[in-house]
């Protein structure tokens, strides 16, 4: 999955931390906690013979619930070019729904605080290597990106 990996690695700084944000980042942003927007977690992907397309998925769907929670103008930062504008980690909270982030942090084996600040302070910057063309990548872009 070398897109997500390219992107997390240069998003996000090493340390003890790094593991748990991964594994919060990736079941994000691989379509495994929600589709589209949607208050409750999604099952994982039928299509696992090509797990590219979660990313896909996945990181449209975080932008959904964000524009959906009133954070349209930080969502759209983060995939247009210029600065980054930056989130809250209640604001994030919010846009993820208490459903979601708890069962993010137990997955990560974080608390709750934890995850939520650091999701904020990475999430900005991972998504907008993710969208280094302005939009969402396209099924092409993503299965040759450091192939």
């Amino acid at each position: 999955m070398g897109m997500f990996d390219d992107a997390f690695s240069n998003a996000v700084p090493g340390g003890n931390m790094a593991k748990p944000l991964m594994i919060a980042a990736g079941a994000l942003l691989l379509g495994k906690m929600f589709s589209g927007g949607g208050t409750a977690p999604a099952p994982a992907p039928q299509n696992t013979a090509n797990p590219d397309h979660g990313l896909i998925s996945g990181l449209g769907g975080l932008l959904d619930r964000l524009k959906q929670a009133g954070q349209g103008n930080v969502a759209n930062s983060w995939v247009s070019a210029g600065p980054n504008v930056p989130i809250e980690p209640a604001q994030l909270n919010s846009a993820l729904g208490q459903q979601t982030v708890s069962d993010l942090a137990r997955q990560a084996g974080v608390s709750e605080q934890v995850l939520l600040a650091h999701l904020a302070q990475v999430l900005p910057n991972l998504i907008d290597k993710l969208t280094p063309a302005g939009r969402l990548p396209t099924q092409n872009e993503v299965w040759n990106t450091g192939r």
